[in-house]
């Protein structure tokens, strides 16, 4: 097989492996994934208003804001007026919602720490391990 078969041959099972792997992390949250990727998003980027965050999460103001309201009213999110833009509102982690993302990427990362240990072979472990770092980069590359 020459090199751009074999190199689309991988691209389609990494493809297919990596969205299985997605579907089975998300089974393993407790959070909704829509809440959950707001949470990730403000603990990654900080307070933003949201409208940043509709636009990040290709979603409507409309229903980023009702999102919000639902995180807000369990206490997951803040709102409070932007200090450079008394117009604006930013959106912010909690304590309890910080907390609660600890909570939540310690479960899930123990679940994949067990399923690695319970179903890969060390040697399979140090591949993967030689792996992550090519993976990583890829998934920084800028949209095409």
């Amino acid at each position: 097989m020459d090199p751009a078969e074999e190199s689309l041959r991988q691209a389609g099972e990494l493809r297919l492996v990596v969205g299985r792997l997605l579907r089975r992390m998300r089974s393993e949250r407790g959070f909704p994934l829509g809440q959950a990727a707001v949470l990730n998003r403000l603990d990654r980027e900080g307070a933003t208003s949201i409208g940043a965050l509709a636009t990040a999460e290709g979603v409507r103001p409309q229903s980023m804001a009702q999102l919000v309201t639902e995180l807000e009213r369990i206490g997951l999110t803040s709102r409070s007026t932007d200090p450079a833009d008394g117009r604006r509102v930013l959106v912010a982690l909690t304590p309890a919602g910080n907390a609660a993302l600890v909570e939540e990427r310690r479960e899930r990362d123990g679940w994949l720490a067990t399923a690695l240990e319970r179903e890969c072979s060390a040697t399979e472990r140090r591949a993967l391990d030689r792996v992550l770092p090519a993976l990583g980069r890829i998934a920084e590359l800028p949209p095409s």
